[in-house]
């Protein structure tokens, strides 16, 4: 008996991750559906975060780090994904109130490369 896992395509993956990520749940989306040696590469290294994550360990950490930064979340906006063979894009806004930094307003452009059914990088641009 054999057993088929079946590989999310690309547009599946985007729609799914838009979904996750418009809830919040940054970690489910990555727990499901990045792959194991995925990269994370945000627009510049700050104090508190390198420019470049390897892993998604490393990932996860990264974001449960960004999160115990956050005081408040007011809301969250992600846009229908620009889809391509291989990769997409999304634009993600978030509303937030930042410790000790007061309340704002971020947008992201997010891109995704995705092989073998997994994310295996994403980018953020300011």
């Amino acid at each position: 008996m054999s057993t088929t896992t079946e590989i999310m395509t690309t547009t599946e993956i985007a729609n799914r991750l838009c979904e996750l990520c418009a809830q919040g749940n940054f970690e489910g989306a990555q727990k499901e559906l990045y792959a194991d040696d995925a990269v994370s590469i945000e627009a510049h290294a700050t104090p508190d975060f390198q420019q470049e994550t390897k892993g998604l360990e490393g990932i996860i950490e990264k974001g449960r780090k960004w999160g115990s930064m956050v005081e408040e979340y007011h809301g969250m906006k992600v846009s229908q994904p620009l889809v391509g063979e291989n990769s997409f894009a999304v634009t993600m806004f978030m509303d937030v109130t930042m410790k000790g930094q007061g309340r704002m307003g971020m947008t992201e452009l997010c891109v995704y490369n995705v092989k073998d059914g997994k994310v295996v990088s994403e980018q953020f641009f300011m």
